[in-house]
């Protein structure tokens, strides 16, 4: 089993509503899927509640760019509000939701992740989980 960063943060979901709604969610990094993190909403969150938890997954390379300027241009959208804030932009068939994060948990949850696997050491295990298939199926 692979090591796995979790960690809790809160966020605000931001509509039309006059406040914001603040749901907690988790931050997670997996060590065997090392090009990724992903964000799991509750399930209260969702349009179909039935469904469960809400995860996003998008490039862990997205996150760090984003809290310092615009970045992405697919479904995951991620740019710095001010010094203390991040916006994210999730875009799926259903619709568009739009959650404001404070920046410190997740420049800590980036912290933690690449000291699981540091930067440009995630292409490695991949490289060498490709390499060990390659010689297993030639058998």
């Amino acid at each position: 089993m692979s090591p796995v960063v979790e960690q809790p943060a809160k966020a605000r979901l931001i509509t039309d509503a006059p406040h914001p709604r603040t749901v907690s969610v988790t931050l997670r990094y997996d060590g065997a899927d090392p090009l990724a993190m992903r964000i799991v909403f509750p399930p209260e969150v969702s349009l179909d509640r039935e469904r469960g938890e809400v995860v996003w997954a998008f490039a862990r390379d997205l996150l760090e760019s984003g809290l310092r300027l615009p970045s992405g241009n697919g479904d995951v959208q991620v740019w710095p509000c001010g010094r203390a804030q991040t916006v994210m932009e999730f875009h799926s068939p259903d619709g568009v939701a739009v959650v404001q994060f404070d920046s410190a948990p997740l420049r800590r949850f980036l912290r933690n992740s690449y000291a699981l696997v540091p930067a440009g050491e995630e292409r490695q295990d991949i490289e060498v989980e490709n390499e060990l298939s390659k010689l297993l199926h030639r058998s």
